[in-house]
């Protein structure tokens, strides 16, 4: 069932990712074409077909709108609203057939992201955000799960596609797992923070994450009642976020920011031991 909130610029992201699953049921190839930033980091034709329907989708109804997407930039014009699209959040799980990724879209005004809308390609669900409105998944309004001590806590994360960060993140792990009741690592970042909406998980943690990965999730946890930061100190240059219930949220940021300032060495040197 739909949820009982209304927003016109939801029913647009909402008309956008219609079209994205179109794109998705039409092309279905899982092949990779290219790579990215690395090896790791795949593009396939589906992923650009999806982008390319949820991007028309927007224009087409707000063409003054500018749209910034993960596989083809930036369309349209500078207006008053600013879109972020990830057209398949998890490529890697995507080439798989494993069935945990997700479009997600994203609208932000000046006061930051307004409507968000992931979509699981895996369990069809639909998880729904409007400012001020709730964060929901058909007819449930989503909550964050009650703080808990970080040793109780059932925590979510996320590697990087460069291999050196990805070392940094592994000794990251390494010295979280014996203070959590145990991680997650599922490989789709939008998802994870709306599992964390959803009190799947208790919180989630990731270094590296891009606009696009992270502006819809974001929003449906914050309108679940949880916090989320996506601009802490991370490694090198790719910053932390971290999303959970308040008290929880606090304790896992700063026990993290210590066992960062451990792992990474001087500002910078992401190879420190």
């Amino acid at each position: 069932m739909a949820p009982p909130i209304d927003h016109p610029v939801l029913d647009v992201a909402l008309a956008a990712l219609d079209a994205g699953r179109q794109a998705l049921w039409r092309t279905d190839s899982r092949a990779v074409l290219a790579t990215k930033s690395s090896r790791s980091d795949p593009v396939t034709a589906t992923d650009r077909a999806i982008e390319r329907a949820v991007r028309d989708a927007i224009l087409g109804v707000r063409p003054h709108d500018l749209v910034v997407g993960e596989e083809f930039g930036s369309a349209g014009e500078p207006g008053r609203l600013r879109w972020l699209v990830d057209p398949i959040d998890g490529t890697v799980n995507f080439t798989y057939a494993i069935p945990y990724a997700a479009i997600s879209i994203a609208a932000l005004d000046a006061s930051g992201a307004l409507v968000g809308v992931v979509w699981d390609l895996g369990s069809d669900e639909t998880f729904i955000a409007v400012r001020g409105q709730g964060a929901w998944l058909g007819d449930t309004r989503l909550a964050v799960r009650p703080s808990v001590p970080l040793a109780d806590a059932l925590v979510g994360t996320g590697f990087a596609y460069d291999a050196s960060v990805r070392a940094v993140q592994g000794r990251v792990l390494a010295a979280m797992i014996d203070q959590v009741r145990d991680v997650r690592r599922f490989g789709a970042a939008a998802l994870d923070l709306c599992w964390t909406a959803a009190g799947r998980l208790d919180a989630y943690f990731e270094t590296g994450l891009k606009p696009w990965d992270e502006a819809a999730g974001a929003l449906v946890v914050r309108e679940a009642g949880g916090l989320v930061a996506t601009d802490l100190v991370g490694i090198g240059d790719d910053a932390l976020t971290v999303a959970g219930p308040p008290g929880l949220f606090e304790e896992l940021s700063e026990r993290l920011g210590e066992v960062l300032a451990d792992v990474r060495g001087p500002v910078g040197d992401v190879s420190a031991s």
